[in-house]
This record gives structure tokens, sequence and C-alpha cells, in this order.
């Protein structure tokens, strides 16, 4: 049975993490089977947006799998490589197109640090988030320590990391983690939904678009916007008076067909 499996709907690609009996833990195999599952939809045009969950309504990923660490701790390295095989943050990050991650259980540590990879997250009611790094006696290197602090906040983060606690569905909405919460049974109807949104849009544009947000997001405030005037200089003398007359005509129709 494969690790991860992909199903696909129109332009939209569905990777799922598939260990169910094993809360959809990150094995070495797994990571491996993830980094390449995603180099292949980074490769096929066909492929829009990308939508990331797990198995089952317990987990969308345990983090990395402590009984293969406890059987040797040199996996311990994995948690800073750069490799997307082995990293799957960074087999995420292959991802120039948008990759949505519909959370439908729990994301614990380097789960949540996988959630954390997404573009957008969407929960499902059962969702619950935790970094349990610190009880498990081992360093995030994937990210955690510096994404979630700017997400929600020091002092949030600082609770969360400390104590180890699981952060519920809702509240994580309410602290600005997640985009919204939905029952199970709406998780991927609503991440299809947002995804056929996404698909809708130019390609070549939505991948200028993420790389300036999360690039900018990198920066301090006046490097960010020194960025997003340097994209907006290269990329704008590129557009034609005719093209962005089409695209408002698409965009105005589209905002008459959702208001009815």
């Amino acid at each position: 049975m494969p690790l991860v499996t992909i199903a696909r709907e129109d332009a939209i690609a569905i990777v799922t993490l598939n260990r169910p009996e094993a809360m959809n833990a990150l094995s070495a195999a797994l990571r491996a089977e993830l980094a390449d599952a995603m180099v292949a939809l980074e490769a096929d045009a066909d492929v829009r947006v990308i939508i990331l969950t797990g198995a089952g309504e317990k987990a969308f990923t345990a983090g990395l799998d402590l009984k293969e660490l406890g059987a040797d701790t040199r996996n311990l390295g994995d948690a800073n490589a750069s490799e997307a095989r082995r990293n799957p943050v960074k087999a995420i990050e292959i991802a120039t197109k948008p990759v949505i991650g519909a959370i439908n259980g729990v994301a614990i540590t380097g789960g949540f640090e996988l959630a954390l990879a997404c573009d957008v997250l969407i929960a499902s009611t059962q969702a619950r988030f935790a970094d349990t790094h610190a009880r498990v006696g081992i360093m995030p290197g994937w990210g955690l320590s510096q994404k979630l602090s700017r997400l929600i906040g020091i002092y949030r983060a600082r609770e969360l990391s400390f104590t180890g606690n699981f952060l519920d569905a809702q509240t994580a909405c309410d602290w600005g983690l997640v985009n919204r919460v939905v029952a199970p049974e709406e998780l991927l109807p609503c991440a299809l939904k947002m995804a056929r949104d996404m698909a809708g849009v130019d390609p070549a544009m939505l991948r200028q678009y993420k790389a300036l947000i999360n690039q900018g997001f990198e920066r301090d405030f006046g490097a960010g916007m020194a960025l997003e005037a340097q994209f907006s200089t290269a990329a704008n003398q590129q557009v034609s008076a005719q093209e962005v007359e089409a695209r408002r005509r698409a965009v105005m129709e589209r905002g008459r067909t959702q208001g009815r």
C-alpha cells in the first residue's frame, strides 16, 4: 500500500498521507514518497492547486515516527535536513503552486510544522495542533520555532511550545492560524471549492504572487515593500491594456455570477 496517495479532480491534486494505523507518522519512507509526489505534481502542468491531507479522521500527521527514532537516533539528523526526501517541509516548498492544508485531525510537532508549510489551512472541528518538541526533548528543525510566533504572536507561541498543550481548531482559527473550521464531512468539499477558485486564476500569476508573498514574509516590512516594488515593476510592464480589459470583464462577470 502506498504511504502517499494522489487523487485528481480536474486541475486539483489531492495528496493524502496514508498511514492511518500509525496516525500518519512521518516515517523515512513516507517522507521520501511525499517528496516524490510533490516533485511529480510540480512538473505536471495540468495541476494548478494541491490539497494536502491525512488518511482517516484521527490525524493529519503525528509528526516524526518516534518508534523509528527510538530504534535509530541517527534519524534525528533528518530534523534539519535540506533534502526534500528527508525533510517534508522542504518537500511542500517544492511547489510553486498553491498548497491547501486540509487538517483532518491532530497535527503534532513535526506534523504541526508540515501544516505550517502549506499556503492556506482549513481545519476540521476534530483538528488539534500541538508542539511537543520540548516534552520529547528534541529541538525543532523544520521552522516551527520561528514561523509560529510570526503567525500567532510570540506570547501565544511560547505558551504552546513551553506547555506542549493542544490547541483546538476553533481557537486556532480565532488566533489566525487557520483560515476556517468546518465539520469533518465538509473538510474536503470546502478545500476543493477553494482550490477550484484558485485554479481559475492564471497559473503563472499564481506562481509569481505566491513567490512575492512568501519571499516578502521572510523580510522586514521595508524590505518586503521594496521587493513588491521590484516584482510589480518587472511584471506589470509585460501586461497589455487588452489583457487588463479582458480580465477586468472576467472579474466583473464572476462577481455577478457569485452574487446570484
